[in-house]
């Protein structure tokens, strides 16, 4: 398939552009075509390009597509209807563009799973394998109600953990605004009427105005220092694996903040490795999946230990205790859902219990963050008004001597 970038006309005249992908050009021109577009002038593009372009469908909209087909579908709908009808009312262009895409493939011969495989910017590989499933078990409507549950749940998680954030980032840049402006700015202004006070400067103000000047002069560094470490460990993590693990492995370890994103990489865990398992997948192939989808390099090798054992005959619940992934409160869950033959509903149960558990945390971490940065300011200032007001009070105190 190749990329164009097309310039095209709708029905009431107005000049639309785009990308898409066809086999050659009058493939495109009929596919605009059925989506009441006159095409007027297009040019291929490189991939880079394209793929960017199509990373415009967000979480969002992939709940919506996955609604929609689910809805239609268990109604009884076929496939090809289903996504025509989408193609049709869909409010953004990229998403008539998936879905006239996704029509085409099938109606060439191509499953749903591997037209959706096609487009993996869109599409995770788990999300394929669980639709490949549904077709082989014949319950794609049911697999793709579990999905839509699944995406929901996970946006809902990456807004609480974005919730935990932003607030924190927040006060801590006003933090950090204050205090670069009471160096660069108001210091500086006092340096000259402490050092002609006559008087010996007491610690605290020699330390703050050293501090002053240190702003001042190096201003950029202290700026772009952090910034520099940032690019630098980035850069290194995606050339090296090691100094990736070394900081997955640090980030799990943080306090405070290392446990809530422990728990939010395990609950997406026991969320995926559920959903997968009840979809009829293997073990052995669902933690697979769950493996190449894992974020962190200390929780994929847990992952990967843990497929291992479970391939020599070990049970999920002992693999999982060997490996030490999971608290035992969770492996007492897991052995019940073996015992009973409810396993994936016993996964279902560690995700909502990890779930609670972050939503828990996040509230926990919030009601401490706003007291101690609040005391962190307090002390900065009051070392501040220390540093400047102790001098300006032993001055006065010699003179009514």
């Amino acid at each position: 398939m190749t990329q164009y970038r097309y310039r095209a006309v709708d029905v009431d005249g107005r000049v639309v552009t785009g990308q898409a992908e066809a086999l050659n050009v009058p493939e495109l021109e009929g596919r605009l075509a059925r989506i009441g577009l006159s095409l007027i002038r297009t040019t291929q593009v490189r991939q880079s390009t394209f793929v960017a372009r199509r990373q415009t469908i967000g979480s969002r909209d992939r709940i919506n597509f996955f609604v929609h087909m689910e809805s239609l579908l268990r109604a009884g709908v076929p496939i090809l209807d289903a996504l025509t009808d989408l193609r049709d009312s869909a409010e953004t262009l990229p998403m008539r563009e998936l879905a006239g895409g996704l029509r085409d493939r099938i109606e060439t011969g191509s499953t749903f799973s591997d037209a959706v495989a096609a487009y993996p910017q869109v599409f995770s590989p788990l999300t394929v394998g669980l639709i490949r499933a549904g077709e082989v078990t014949g319950k794609l409507p049911e697999v793709l109600a579990e999905i839509v549950d699944s995406l929901k749940w996970q946006d809902e998680l990456t807004a609480q953990a974005k919730k935990a954030l932003m607030y924190p980032a927040f006060v801590a840049t006003v933090i950090t605004g204050v205090v670069f402006f009471l160096m660069i700015y108001l210091v500086p202004q006092l340096v000259a009427f402490l050092r002609n006070m006559g008087q010996e400067l007491p610690l605290q103000t020699r330390l703050l105005i050293a501090v002053s000047e240190f702003f001042v002069e190096w201003w950029f560094a202290v700026i772009g220092a952090p910034v520099l470490a940032i690019v630098v460990l980035a850069v290194a993590a995606r050339r090296d694996p090691r100094v990736r693990h070394a900081i997955d492995r640090t980030l799990l370890r943080l306090p405070v903040f290392g446990e809530v994103v422990k728990k939010i990489l395990l609950a997406r865990f026991a969320n995926t490795f559920g959903l997968m398992y009840g979809a009829g997948i293997t073990v052995i192939d669902s933690l697979r999946h769950c493996e190449e989808a894992a974020g962190n390099l200390d929780v994929r090798d847990a992952i990967g230990r843990t497929r291992q054992l479970i391939a020599q005959g070990v049970s999920i619940a002992e693999a999982f205790a060997t490996v030490g992934l999971f608290p035992p409160l969770v492996i007492r869950m897991l052995k019940v859902g073996e015992h009973t033959g409810d396993v994936d509903g016993s996964l279902k149960n560690v995700s909502y219990f990890y779930a609670r558990d972050v939503r828990e945390a996040i509230g926990r971490i919030q009601s401490m963050i706003e007291p101690t940065l609040t005391v962190v300011l307090g002390v900065v200032l009051g070392w501040m008004m220390l540093a400047v007001l102790g001098p300006i009070y032993d001055t006065i105190s010699k003179i009514r001597m």
